[in-house]
């Protein structure tokens, strides 16, 4: 085969290992909240990727990767009409096409997890439509973080995808406030209906994993890129494990008993977090990232929950969200080429935090707005009578168990 049909090839196997994570997310979440409301979140899930399809085809991707405006944005192309041959890739542009719609989906799936229980599904599905294109042209279509002295790396998406969906939801769950019964004079634990779910959903994330991560090479051909692919998945592979493992015996030690729901979640932490550096992180390097995050994800689930009291029945903002920026940052101290503890000094890291601060800022702050004007045109919450009853009833008239 060509170089082109060998590249095209990898990269298509790599977005239907991705787009499998859409079954995970649906059975984590699923699994993380109460049954009264499974058909809502699996509906979520599947306007996710549907919108996020229509609209990234739309005009998501010229924004995302068309000719520079200003470092700031791409070209509009409604319906993607143009040629992309300006980012030099061996692949073509609708494989690149396909590819980034599933990553798209995947950030907006993760607002989801943040908001279950008691958002309105009409305005869930706006959404869907916005945000993520603008803040991914800065990193992958030529905007600003890209071209500073020491451009911004985030290989597959820590922050690109995984932190802007979590500070949209962060944003979003600040608005839409807490399920009925959640804060008191105490925080009140609403457990989930089915953990077996969410222990598979999480084991498809870490399958689908290796093509998120893999797949941003975007390329196979030569050896080269052969063994960047395999160097990624091993790193991928040691952080979450390392993640999952942190948070297994810290919550024994912490709580009395390892707690299978954090586990899960651990695993996950490390495995956003290793997502931005998983092509300079050595192994080491990439299973303390992992590790780290583990136990980072631990406090940040506390403090969100207890202490900021902010109801995110997932904990879709301390995975995505403080895990996220927390890898992105490690790479500016990890990174085998350039990293702090490799005697490349500081200007990385401090790369790193100016670009998760910018998107951290991007991303909260439209979500914020957006979710404003929701809440004061369509309303963002269904009626406490409809929370109580369940958004499966309510909103779609059906159960998922009968």
């Amino acid at each position: 085969m060509d170089i082109i049909t060998t590249d095209t090839l990898w990269v298509i196997i790599a977005t239907i290992l991705v787009m499998l994570m859409q079954a995970g997310f649906s059975l984590v979440e699923v699994g993380y909240t109460r049954a009264k409301n499974a058909v809502n979140i699996v509906m979520k899930n599947f306007v996710d990727f549907s919108v996020g399809s229509l609209i990234f085809w739309f005009v998501g991707f010229g924004l995302m990767f068309g000719t520079d405006i200003s470092s700031l944005l791409g070209t509009p192309d409604f319906f993607f009409t143009h040629s992309y041959g300006h980012l030099g890739l061996s692949i073509s542009d609708s494989t690149m096409l396909i590819f980034q719609t599933v990553f798209a989906a995947t950030a907006a799936t993760i607002v989801s997890g943040a908001i279950a229980e008691r958002t309105k599904f009409s305005t869930y599905i706006i959404i869907t439509a916005v945000i993520y294109p603008i803040s991914g042209h800065w990193v992958w279509g030529g905007g600003w973080l890209s071209t500073l002295e020491t451009p911004f790396h985030d290989f597959a998406g820590s922050s690109v995808v995984h932190s802007v969906g979590a500070w949209v939801a962060l944003a979003g769950a600040i608005i839409v406030g807490p399920r009925i019964g959640k804060y008191g004079k105490q925080v009140n634990a609403i457990p989930g209906h089915n953990l077996m779910y969410g222990g598979l959903g999480v084991l498809i994330l870490w399958f689908g994993w290796f093509g998120f991560n893999g797949g941003s090479q975007l390329a196979a051909t030569g050896s080269d890129n052969a063994l960047a692919i395999s160097t990624i998945l091993i790193n991928t592979n040691l952080s979450a494990s390392a993640g999952a493992l942190s948070v297994l015996f810290l919550t024994w030690f912490k709580y009395g008993k390892p707690g299978l729901s954090l586990t899960l979640n651990g695993a996950l932490g490390g495995l956003v977090a290793v997502t931005a550096g998983c092509d300079i992180f050595t192994p080491l390097g990439s299973v303390i990232t992992g590790a780290l995050a583990g136990i980072i994800l631990v406090y940040a689930v506390d403090f969100i929950d207890k202490k900021l009291r902010i109801d995110d029945p997932v904990g879709a903002i301390s995975v995505h969200g403080v895990c996220g920026a927390f890898g992105t940052l490690m790479v500016g101290l990890l990174a085998s080429e350039g990293g702090l503890f490799y005697g490349g000094g500081g200007a990385l890291l401090m790369t790193q935090f100016i670009g998760v601060m910018s998107i951290g800022a991007w991303a909260f702050s439209t979500g914020y707005l957006l979710f404003t004007v929701l809440k004061k045109t369509m309303g963002v919450r269904v009626s406490a009578e409809e929370e109580k009853a369940g958004l499966d009833i309510s909103e779609h008239g059906e159960s998922i168990y009968n």
